[in-house]
């Protein structure tokens, strides 16, 4: 599926501090929360989070999980189900009261649709639903919830590119997380990136897999070789044609939402916050950043992308700095459409779905 101000608030106010305290990804929707909305609880029925929140639990089917109606290969709602759920759980009851039963029919969804192996997502070799991710998700998800998700980070172990499968440390594969499935063996990487890499890390993380975990030390070869001199990062060493921003010669360009997975990924694993990587990464965030589209794209060629990551952009660059900017929730604000929900006029990363645009995370 992947904002400040060079002025970045950030360790200074109670909203940033409540932002730093919060278990995990923070939502497009929850960064409206901490901007100031739920402090005003007798205000919640008028506010952008309790309107986009309502508008996600209206989505729910009846068999518990969210299914797209713009994307076949999301109608299922393995993938989505785990990403919408763990973004609602965030969200206080007192903003927005989820339905009766809206919960558990939730997490049943997810368990029912859970393999024998620990994996979610469909495994169907012709038509894969982001197994990795959805894995993830859900295993944040149902953590959140109080739920065991042993199996689901037995299963993500599995998926890693490692000695295991061939691969070697000087692989550019090597440490990675790709879409999931039948484990990619050397020298078939097939495709792999940050965004992916940086979701599994923080589930394993959030169920608490210690910082000196080897496969959080694997996975720092990936992530430390996706970073650029310039502190910026770009999306994959292997699928070369998805660094969107394109090159300068032989170095990919550094670009916004890959910096700010990049950010995401290198805490996950344990990274110290005033680490020179995490730091040089935020100030190249800091500098290109813009409140409605995703920074790093020269030239015509490559505009599209702009505004095609503007949510992802939102939600994981907020999350990177631990809080968002005035800029980013008055942009926010306005995007907000009538019934509660977001949506792109760009259908790059399927954001043009408003179930992804409004759970994304």
């Amino acid at each position: 599926m992947s904002d400040f101000g060079v002025r970045v608030i950030f360790g200074q106010s109670q909203v940033s501090a409540a932002i730093r305290r919060a278990p995990k990804s923070l939502l497009v929707l929850l960064f409206l929360l901490f901007s100031g909305c739920a402090m005003q609880p007798e205000r919640s029925q008028g506010t952008a989070l309790h309107r986009g929140c309502q508008f996600l639990w209206s989505q729910q089917a009846e068999d518990g999980g969210w299914h797209s109606r713009t994307y076949g290969l999301l109608k299922s709602g393995q993938s989505l189900s785990g990403f919408i759920l763990d973004a609602l759980l965030q969200v206080p009851e007192q903003t927005c009261k989820p339905p009766a039963g809206g919960k558990e029919r939730a997490v049943e969804f997810l368990k029912r649709n859970t393999n024998s192996e620990g994996a979610v997502g469909k495994m169907d070799p012709l038509l894969y639903d982001y197994p990795s991710y959805a894995t993830a998700l859900a295993a944040q998800s149902l953590h959140r919830g109080g739920q065991s998700v042993d199996p689901m980070v037995r299963w993500l172990r599995t998926q890693q590119f490692t000695e295991d499968h061939g691969w070697k440390r000087s692989d550019a594969a090597y440490g990675a997380w790709g879409m999931g499935g039948d484990p990619r063996v050397a020298p078939n990487a097939g495709h792999l990136d940050l965004s992916m890499t940086r979701h599994v890390l923080q589930a394993l993380a959030a169920s608490g897999v210690p910082a000196s975990d080897a496969a959080f030390a694997r996975a720092r070869v990936f992530v430390e070789r996706c970073q650029n001199p310039d502190g910026g990062f770009y999306f994959s060493t292997v699928v070369l044609d998805a660094n969107k921003a394109g090159q300068n010669g032989e170095q990919y360009r550094s670009y916004g939402t890959a910096t700010a997975d990049g950010i995401l990924a290198l805490l996950a694993m344990g990274t110290p916050p005033d680490s020179d990587r995490v730091l040089s990464a935020r100030r190249w965030l800091a500098g290109h950043d813009i409140p409605d589209g995703a920074p790093g794209f020269i030239g015509p060629a490559y505009q599209r992308w702009t505004q095609g990551l503007r949510f992802y952009y939102a939600a994981s660059s907020a999350e990177a700095f631990a809080g968002p900017s005035q800029r980013l929730v008055a942009s926010l604000e306005a995007a907000q459409r009538s019934d509660g929900s977001w949506r792109n006029t760009e259908n790059l990363v399927k954001e043009d779905d408003p179930l992804i645009a409004t759970g994304l995370r």
